[in-house]
């Protein structure tokens, strides 16, 4: 088993790239998407770059979340269902992905992400403070845990923001309140798909765990400023990573089109 792959300069560098990503990933989520290029950009194949990612995602997410149950942001006895049925759909998840082909929600990601922009950005009031909620219990957990938490295993960018969106739209929890709860939840799927991953042996543990160090610091800044400056800092930083997201996945599927397009544009 190789332990890091890559040198340690690289290794020194991914360090930086997963706190930056961590402290991202605390506010708004998106932070895959500079560790996972980052990892394939210094050698590692995309099946290694993915469960070294899951790695240093898990311990950027326990960080953020043991910071906000420390604070009582989170009540665990209260998501005990929730986190159950998160662990359930990302195990389901992370197996499933290895017999089909993420191409179709590839395709309708940024869609959905930009949505998710749109939402924030359109609608100012929302997560200013609680509201009624819409669903409890079981259906409450099938949705944000069990369908999210599929989708964080099967493909992954992206779902802290869907987290923090059920809990805003369904729970009635003000922002602040929501990202709190959506990173307990997070950390759940970030578990359950590395847990595939390491009897899949695609880990690179060296390089993993020097990220994952990284992803703890970044996490742990990122987690105190969602306490201390609530919506103010998550709203903008939730709509500008939506449309960067949308923009990487647009650019990664159609990338060729769109610079042929461009190209027959201007010339």
């Amino acid at each position: 088993m190789d332990w890091f792959v890559v040198s340690p300069l690289f290794v020194g560098l991914l360090f930086f790239v997963a706190m930056l990503a961590g402290f991202i990933d605390s506010i708004a989520g998106g932070g895959g998407l500079l560790t996972v290029p980052a990892l394939m950009s210094v050698g590692l194949s995309p099946a290694q770059a993915i469960a070294t990612n899951k790695l240093q995602s898990v311990g950027g997410s326990f960080s953020a979340s043991l910071y906000f149950v420390r604070r009582g942001a989170v009540n665990l006895r209260e998501q005990r269902l929730n986190i159950g049925m998160t662990f359930l759909g990302a195990v389901t998840g992370a197996i499933l992905i290895q017999h089909l082909q993420a191409e179709l929600l590839r395709q309708v990601l940024p869609i959905l992400l930009i949505a998710i922009g749109l939402y924030f950005l359109l609608l100012p009031k929302i997560g200013e403070e609680d509201r009624q909620r819409r669903l409890h219990g079981l259906p409450f957990a099938l949705v944000a845990g069990g369908c999210v938490g599929f989708y964080d295993g099967f493909f992954g960018p992206g779902a802290g923001s869907f987290y923090a969106l059920a809990f805003v739209t369904l729970c009635g929890y003000n922002l602040a309140k929501s990202t709190a709860h959506a990173k307990v939840l997070n950390f759940t799927s970030n578990f359950g798909g590395l847990l595939f991953f390491m009897f899949g042996g695609k880990v690179v543990w060296g390089t993993g765990l020097v990220m994952l160090v990284g992803a703890i610091c970044g996490a742990r800044l990122g987690a105190r400023m969602v306490l201390s400056r609530g919506q103010t800092l998550i709203r903008p930083m939730v709509v500008i990573v939506s449309a960067v997201m949308s923009a990487k996945l647009l650019y990664d599927s159609h990338g060729a089109a769109i610079a042929a397009w461009c190209h027959h544009l201007l010339g």
